[in-house]
């Protein structure tokens, strides 16, 4: 296995869990694991590396301060859907928890999925603003479509 240059950590509460969460809801593969105290899984070209808040790896480490890595916040992965409504339903028939509806702005729709730590995964269906930027055409920037 060949590490990437960049990569994602995100804290977990339970390692094993995380890596069913990803590769059963995300199309994930384990690419190397530590036990419950690591695990790199890939998707195309991103590799998420899994740590749980305390164990012997340097993700767990505390800081100076005594403050020690924790699960959730706001940071997230974001996939690309093709069916964003189709793909939310199911994941909600698979009892995967969600923090918000799914809500639309200038860059598309979106809805955040949480992992069973509560790390977020923005489940995203891009809007013609975004795709017209990507695209390097001309796009309407005052609003929303």
């Amino acid at each position: 296995m060949d590490l990437n240059a960049l990569m994602v950590r995100y804290i977990v509460n339970d390692v094993d869990a995380a890596i069913a969460f990803y590769s059963r809801h995300f199309g994930f593969r384990v690419a190397a694991q530590s036990g419950p105290y690591f695990a790199i899984l890939e998707r195309d070209n991103l590799q998420l590396v899994l740590s749980p808040p305390k164990g012997p790896g340097g993700g767990s480490q505390p800081m100076q301060d005594g403050r020690r890595p924790e699960p959730g916040g706001w940071n997230r992965l974001i996939v690309k859907s093709a069916n964003l409504d189709s793909e939310v339903a199911a994941l909600r028939k698979a009892g995967v928890g969600f923090r918000n509806d799914v809500v639309s702005g200038p860059g598309g729709r979106q809805i955040l999925a949480q992992d069973p730590s509560g790390n977020l995964v923005e489940i995203s269906r891009l809007g013609d603003v975004v795709a017209k930027a990507i695209q390097g055409l001309p796009f309407d920037r005052s609003g929303p479509p």
